[in-house]
């Protein structure tokens, strides 16, 4: 028959290729980042300002509606949608790679382009898994303190002198860690693989997900690294975000040039 008859079936596209990498790449991409960061401060500033606003923002809400203990939590909480702030720091690094200068109009128009598609599903992820978060937070309060949680006048001397409070530290960390480490393997490559490429967000996340199953010790020693870094950025009231996040935005993108071919 002749070959109009039988349409060619339009070809599969193939997922992104996953490359090995070592701790030298790291300290490459880290370094790459931190010359970006170098090059148009005023962009990482501006990013890592709003992040840290945000985070002020949650706090202070938590303090005026008397929800104290839910502090760290929200604190631990706020990291996750770092990756999705992070986007515009994303577009710097690409458009320094591609030799352009980055002004404001392109890197926002670059961001307000993606609006509708993919990496807005995958923000909604983010966004997904922080109410998610925030829901065994309560769970655990419910499970070790009962429904009414506990006041916030005790609620220091409660969780480190009583059973409750110690046990309620010890699985909420280890539910935490599973749940970090989750968020962590879908995000780390998706947001850079989506704002470079064509693919929908679920082929990204899994390209996330195999690139930390083929890198384990790289990938996790970032991810030790990422939360070393936060944590301490986040101490003196979240100001030190304004730093922290676009040098590790910045670097997010060259790993990701390392590990996705």
């Amino acid at each position: 028959m002749s070959e109009e008859a039988h349409p060619t079936a339009p070809a599969l596209r193939r997922e992104p290729a996953i490359r090995r990498i070592r701790r030298a790449d790291l300290v490459d991409a880290f370094a790459a980042g931190l010359r970006d960061f170098q090059a148009h401060p005023a962009f990482g500033l501006f990013f890592g300002g709003v992040y840290a606003l945000g985070g002020v923002a949650i706090l202070a809400c938590a303090f005026l509606w008397d929800l104290v203990y839910l502090v760290y939590p929200l604190a631990s909480g706020f990291v996750l949608i770092g990756p999705f702030v992070a986007v515009g720091l994303y577009e710097v690094s690409r458009m320094r790679e591609q030799g352009q200068a980055p002004t404001l109009s392109a890197v926002f128009g670059a961001i307000w382009a993606q609006g509708g598609r993919e990496l807005s599903w995958m923000a909604f992820v983010t966004i997904f898994l922080f109410i998610i978060w925030m829901y065994q937070v309560r769970l655990l309060i419910a499970l070790f303190f009962g429904l009414h949680g506990m006041p916030a006048g005790t609620f220091p001397g409660v969780l480190f002198t009583t059973p409750e409070g110690l046990g309620f530290l010890a699985v909420g960390h280890a539910v935490g860690a599973v749940l970090a480490l989750v968020t962590f393997s879908i995000t780390v490559v998706s947001f850079p693989l989506l704002l470079d490429r064509e693919v929908d967000f679920v082929t990204a996340m899994i390209t996330s997900v195999r690139a930390v199953a083929s890198n384990p010790a790289a990938m996790l020693g970032w991810a030790l690294c990422v939360v070393l870094l936060l944590f301490v950025a986040a101490l003196p009231a979240f100001l030190g975000l304004i730093v922290v996040l676009p040098v590790l935005g910045h670097t997010t993108w060259h790993l990701y040039r390392r590990v996705v071919g």
